[in-house]
């Protein structure tokens, strides 16, 4: 059963375009891996108030990247990553992103920073 969460911004979408979402995503299921998922793939639509969320730097659109196109694969299965059906560039363009910018030094950058009161080193990519 592929559960399928979607997040939104509350009072952003009206109920019409939330049903839309609903059908969309789980048509995208159904071709992906059949008919026989329609009738068991969940779409939960949550909608988060504004001031509730935020996004936190390049630390964590990393870790967002990966894990939504790990979750894209999660949730669609197999088939999902064979190249006719575009899906495989997403993880890829993230793998991308997150290579050319390390992440790990800017963990270490920022730890370093609050336990040792070392500001971070000065770089174009920082």
């Amino acid at each position: 059963m592929p559960l399928i969460e979607v997040h939104v911004i509350e009072n952003v979408f009206n109920a019409e375009q939330k049903h839309q979402m609903i059908k969309r995503l789980t048509d995208a299921m159904v071709s992906i891996e059949g008919e026989n998922m329609r009738g068991v793939t969940w779409v939960k639509i949550s909608e988060v108030a504004s001031g509730e969320w935020g996004i936190g730097g390049k630390v964590l659109t990393t870790e967002a990247a990966i894990l939504a196109t790990n979750k894209l694969f999660e949730l669609a299965g197999t088939q999902s990553t064979l190249a006719k059906h575009g899906l495989d560039r997403h993880w890829r363009n993230a793998r991308t992103h997150t290579l050319h910018d390390p992440v790990r030094w800017k963990y270490y950058s920022i730890g370093n920073y609050f336990l040792n009161n070392i500001p971070p080193p000065r770089h174009p990519w920082n």
